[in-house]
């Protein structure tokens, strides 16, 4: 019987499937047990999977399951030279992370942080503290148009209404008039465009450092950025001097380049940086739909059948 090591926690319902099928090994034995050369499939949330142990795991290895959208820890192009397929589940946590951006917003608009924080130290705003933003009406540039990127455009535009710009030059052209959101041809034209702009790519080579100094200069001096990707997407350091000069007047970040970030991290200690450590897709229905997934995901392949969610 095939053996499943489940590095990270998931939900008993797809521990459940998986087991009704193949031997798995769980946290913490599968934490304390070395996979390779015993694993057929590793299911991973957080785990780093790099080439070395993919090129040690073969041929027993046949897939790894991603629980959850982004791949980054996982050395794809790894796998895929040795023929491990790479599942996920790219839709699965959409409405969660999405809500959690809306919510983003809302408290970096709002300076709702900002006010808790006074009020339980006893401490009143300043009158400048107390003046929040609307976001009624206001154009929102969307980076990125995959499942999470669709989900924030349809629930901000029931929110707030107002006009969406979309940057994402791997998605059809039809997609975006399907949606009723206006394309944007280069990033710039939305950042120069947008009262709020909230990303959603994936980290890879070409997403890495995709908003600089360069780009936040482009953007509204009144505006916010929104990051509920990947920590790497923007460049901490210029959205910081951006944050600190008053060039932006707002931003918030669920992603880090360092997770969790060190508590003297430059932006923490920003009044107008709002951040929460990587928690958009962590609810109770986006984990038990992730599981669901990945778990189908990872019994197609060990079963000879395509899975429904396959990386390349």
């Amino acid at each position: 019987m095939s053996e499943v090591f489940v590095l990270d926690p998931i939900c008993d319902e797809a521990v459940a499937a998986l087991a009704a099928h193949t031997r798995v090994v769980v946290p913490p034995q599968s934490r304390e047990t070395s996979w390779i050369g015993r694993a057929a499939a590793v299911i991973i949330r957080t785990a780093v999977i790099d080439a070395d142990a993919i090129a040690a795991a073969v041929p027993v290895l046949k897939v790894i399951g991603k629980h959850g959208s982004g791949v980054d820890t996982i050395d794809v192009k790894a796998a895929h030279r040795h023929g491990v397929t790479v599942v996920y589940t790219p839709e699965a946590n959409a409405v969660s992370v999405a809500e959690h951006t809306l919510g983003l917003a809302l408290a970096a608009a709002r300076r709702i942080p900002l006010a808790d924080a006074g009020l339980r130290a006893g401490v009143p705003l300043t009158a400048a503290q107390r003046i929040g933003t609307e976001l009624s009406g206001k154009t929102i540039g969307i980076v990125g148009f995959g499942a999470i990127g669709r989900r924030v455009a349809a629930l901000f535009r029931a929110a707030f209404g107002g006009p969406q710009i979309v940057y994402d030059p791997g998605v059809p052209a039809d997609v975006f008039a399907q949606a009723g959101v206006a394309r944007a041809e280069t990033l710039a034209e939305l950042l120069a465009a947008a009262d709020l702009v909230t990303v959603h790519v994936p980290l890879v080579p070409a997403t890495c450092g995709l908003i600089g100094a360069a780009e936040l200069a482009v953007m509204k001096t009144e505006a916010i950025l929104i990051n509920a990707a990947r920590g790497g997407v923007v460049d901490e350091a210029a959205l910081h001097a951006a944050l600190a000069s008053g060039r932006l007047a707002a931003a918030a970040s669920d992603v880090f380049v360092t997770e969790p970030p060190p508590a003297d991290h430059p932006l923490l200690a920003l009044p107008s940086f709002v951040a929460t450590p990587h928690i958009g897709g962590t609810t109770r229905e986006a984990m038990i739909r992730m599981g669901r997934d990945v778990a189908a995901g990872v019994l197609n392949v060990l079963e000879g059948r395509s899975p429904r969610y396959k990386i390349g």
